[in-house]
C-alpha cells in the first residue's frame, strides 16, 4: 500500500508533466524545421504533400466519407491551409494522441504524422501552398466501395453477416440508445478469427458515435466474463466488439480466436446522436470463421478495465476541478495484452495503462496524453510488441477528466457530473482485447524476452 499511495502522489504530477512535455516537444519540431529549412528547397503538393495526405488523411477526408472536406486534390486542400497546418503542428490531426514518450510505440494501424512530415507540410504552407508540376501527382488511391468490407483484401468476404434493426433519428433530437437482439445462426461451435463492426451505409456514421457488440451465451468458461460484462435479465453478457469512428477490423492472431455457442445472441448498444437531418441506419457485424474442425490455442476476451475503484459512483466531478480517478483488476491467468482503446466522454482528458507485475515492479503499458471524445481510437500493438504479464499482475487504470473552462470540449464547467450513458456524463474505462496464455507459455515468452520497466521498483 506505501507503494501505491506513492505512485498516486506521482500520477498526480502527470498532468503538469504532460503540459512540459508538450513544450519540450514543440522545442524539438521547431528545430527540426529549421534544420530542414537550412538545407534549402521548398516542398510541392504534387511530389511532397499529396502522397503524405493519401497515406494519412484520405481514408476519412475524401467525397462520401465521414470527414467535413475532402482532402484528394489541390483544389480541394487549398482552401483548408491555415486549419491543416494549425491541427497537424498540435498533434490533433490524424486522430493519434497516444503519448511518444512512454509505453508501448509500435502499433499496427499507426496512422499518426511522423515530425517530417509535419515538417514537410508546415514548410509546404510557410512557402504559399505551392501546387508544383502536375506530373509528380501520384495516381489516386482506390479505396472501397461502401458496402466493401475493410477485412477482405486480407481475408475474403466475410462467413456471416449480422445486421441490426435500423434506427432513424430525426433532425435534432437528444441521445439516444437503441438496444435490439439478433440471434447468431450457427448449430455448432464455431472459432472466429476475424470481426468487423460498421454502419449498414456511410450516412451511419454520422450519427452513431460509437456502439457495443455485446454476446450472450451459455458459456461455462470463468474467464468468459470479465470485469466489464453486463448482466442481462439473467444472462450475462462479454464483449465481442466495439465500433467507433477510425476503428476497423479485429484480427487475432494465428491460433487465437474467440467462440461462438449455439444458442448465442448480439445484443447491440448504440449510441446514437442528431447531426441536423434525418437519417436512417443499421450496425452490421460480420464475422470470419476458423475453418470447422480447427480449434485455435487460445481464446482472446474483450475487456473493459474501468478506472473507478467504486465502481459508477466513482465518477464525481465537482464544478471546475481536475479529477483522477483510478481501478485495480488483477489477471486471473498469464495474459498478452493486444490493445489499448481508451474510453471516456467531453471532459475526459488523459488515460493510462499500467501493470504492476507480483514481483513489485511496475511498467506503463500506454497512455493518452490529449484524449479526444470525438475520436475513439484503438491503438493496437504490434505482434512484436504486445505486452505479455504473468498470473498475479494487478492491471492499474487511470483516468483524468477536466471539468473546467481550460477544457473547450466542455459543455459547461459550472455543472457537476457523475457517471452516466449520455455524451454529457462521464465514463473512465480501457477496452482491451486479453488473450490468457499458460503459465508454460509464459516462461517460454519471458526466456526469450528481457521485459524493460519503465519505472522504479519500490523501495
Amino acid at each position: 500500500m506505501q507503494r501505491i499511495r506513492a505512485e498516486r502522489s506521482r500520477r498526480r504530477a502527470v498532468l503538469g508533466v504532460l503540459g512540459g512535455l508538450a513544450i519540450v516537444a514543440g522545442l524539438a519540431l521547431a528545430s527540426t524545421r529549421a534544420d530542414a529549412r537550412a538545407a534549402g528547397g521548398n516542398p510541392t503538393f504534387a511530389k511532397d504533400v499529396a502522397p503524405i495526405f493519401q497515406a494519412k488523411c484520405q481514408e476519412c477526408h475524401r467525397v462520401g466519407s465521414m470527414a467535413p472536406m475532402s482532402l484528394t486534390t489541390f483544389e480541394e486542400v487549398r482552401p483548408w491551409v491555415r486549419a491543416i497546418k494549425e491541427r497537424v503542428s498540435a498533434h490533433q490531426m490524424p486522430p493519434w494522441h497516444i503519448d511518444r514518450n512512454v509505453g508501448v510505440q509500435k502499433f499496427k494501424n499507426d496512422m499518426s504524422l511522423s515530425d517530417d512530415q509535419i515538417d514537410t507540410i508546415v514548410r509546404w504552407i510557410d512557402s504559399g501552398a505551392p501546387m508544383g508540376d502536375p506530373k509528380d501527382m501520384p495516381a489516386p488511391r482506390q479505396w472501397p466501395s461502401d458496402n466493401e468490407w475493410q477485412a477482405t483484401k486480407l481475408l475474403g468476404a466475410p462467413d456471416l453477416v449480422i445486421t441490426s434493426a435500423p434506427y432513424t433519428m430525426i433532425a435534432h433530437h437528444q441521445d439516444a440508445w437503441f438496444r435490439p437482439v439478433n440471434e447468431i445462426p450457427i448449430t455448432e461451435p464455431r472459432w472466429v478469427r476475424a470481426v468487423e463492426m460498421r454502419p449498414s451505409a456511410a450516412p451511419g456514421r454520422r450519427i452513431i458515435h460509437h456502439a457495443v457488440a455485446y454476446l450472450e451465451q451459455d458459456d461455462k468458461d470463468p474467464l468468459a466474463f470479465p470485469p466489464g460484462s453486463a448482466n442481462a435479465g439473467g444472462e450475462r453478457r462479454s464483449m465481442l466488439m466495439e465500433w467507433a469512428i477510425g476503428k476497423q477490423y479485429d484480427m487475432y492472431r494465428p491460433n487465437t480466436g474467440k467462440l461462438l455457442l449455439p444458442g448465442a445472441k448480439i445484443w447491440w448498444d448504440e449510441h446514437i446522436h442528431a447531426v441536423g437531418e434525418e437519417i436512417t441506419t443499421s450496425l452490421q457485424l460480420g464475422i470470419w470463421f476458423y475453418p470447422k474442425g480447427q480449434e485455435p490455442k487460445y481464446r482472446t476476451y474483450l475487456t473493459a478495465f474501468s478506472a473507478l475503484k467504486n465502481g459508477r459512483a466513482g465518477i464525481d466531478l465537482p464544478p471546475n476541478t481536475l479529477v483522477e480517478n483510478e481501478g485495480f483488476t488483477v489477471l486471473k491467468q498469464a495474459a498478452r495484452l493486444e490493445n489499448f482503446q481508451p474510453h471516456m466522454h467531453l471532459r475526459g482528458k488523459a488515460m493510462e495503462l499500467e501493470a504492476i507485475l507480483p514481483d513489485g515492479t511496475n511498467q506503463i503499458v500506454a497512455r493518452v496524453s490529449n484524449f479526444n471524445f470525438n475520436w475513439m481510437t484503438n491503438y493496437i500493438f504490434d505482434d512484436d510488441a504486445a505486452p505479455v504479464f504473468p498470473k498475479g499482475t494487478i492491471i492499474h487504470a487511470t483516468a483524468w477528466h477536466d471539468n473546467t473552462r481550460a477544457n473547450k470540449n466542455n459543455p459547461d464547467p459550472d455543472q457537476w457530473v457523475g457517471y452516466g450513458d449520455r455524451t454529457v456524463d462521464e465514463m473512465a474505462h480501457e477496452w482491451v482485447n486479453v488473450t490468457y496464455i499458460s503459465d508454460e507459455d509464459y516462461a517460454d515468452w519471458a526466456a526469450k524476452h528481457k521485459p524493460v520497466r519503465s519505472t522504479q521498483t519500490p523501495q
